[in-house]
Parts: C-alpha cells; structure tokens; sequence
C-alpha cells in the first residue's frame, strides 16, 4: 500500500538559511503518517478510547538528500513494508517534483496507555496489508 500527502513549504518551516528546518521532515511525515491512518478508516482517538491502543514511533532512520525551500510543493510518500500485530515498519519519502529529498524508514509500536505492548486486533491489522 502506498500512500500520499501533499503539503507546501511555509515560511515558518525555514530556517535563517531559508531551507526546511531538518526537525521538520519529521512532522511531515508524522502528519502524513496520521492522515494515511485516517484514510484507512481509523479513528485514533477512538482506538486509544475504546482498546486503549496508540502508535508510538520506535525507530527513525532519516537521510537528508538535498533542502527544500520556501513556498515548495512536496509531496508525502508512505509505504508500508511490514505489518505486525505490534509493529508496523514504513518507507517514508518527502519528494519535490518526484525527487526524493528526505527518506525516512520509520518503525512504529503499538503501545497502551501504560506504555506496554498492544496487540491490533486482526481486523484492523488487514487494513495495513
């Protein structure tokens, strides 16, 4: 499965040198990540409220390839590359116009709200396959 998300470069994601902040590929790809979860029908706040159950990023492997600057259009790749009852492991690539700049491999636990391991329930878990 694969999915994407646009999202433009604003001026408050820039730094004094005028290119992405490197702190925030990170958020694109978090709220990329949420909005793929949202397109599968998954509602977060009814997960953690019903089977008290959340995502929590485990491991980020990032390679900053080149900048992207002011007013760029970029585009969110999401791919899923395995999906566990606990795990799900992604490849995340921030592209502009269909160059990859930021790459990302991102594993993802699913936790409860003590911290400690939640299963997803079988249904839910085909929607990532």
């Amino acid at each position: 499965m694969t999915h994407h998300w646009p999202i433009r470069v604003y001026y408050e994601d820039t730094d004094l040198a005028g290119i992405v902040y490197y702190a925030n590929y990170l958020k694109f790809i978090e709220r990329a990540r949420s909005e793929m979860v949202r397109d599968l029908g998954i509602d977060q706040t009814a997960l953690k409220a019903t089977q008290d159950i959340v995502f929590a990023v485990r491991r980020v492997e990032a390679d900053y390839r080149a900048p992207a600057k002011f007013d760029d259009e970029l585009v969110v790749e999401t791919k899923i590359l395995r999906a566990s009852p606990v795990r799900l492991e992604l490849s995340q690539d921030v592209m502009r116009a269909g160059t990859v700049i930021f790459a990302a491999k991102v594993t993802l636990a699913t936790i409860n709200g003590q911290g400690g391991v939640a299963k997803l329930p079988p249904e839910m878990l085909s929607k990532f396959c």
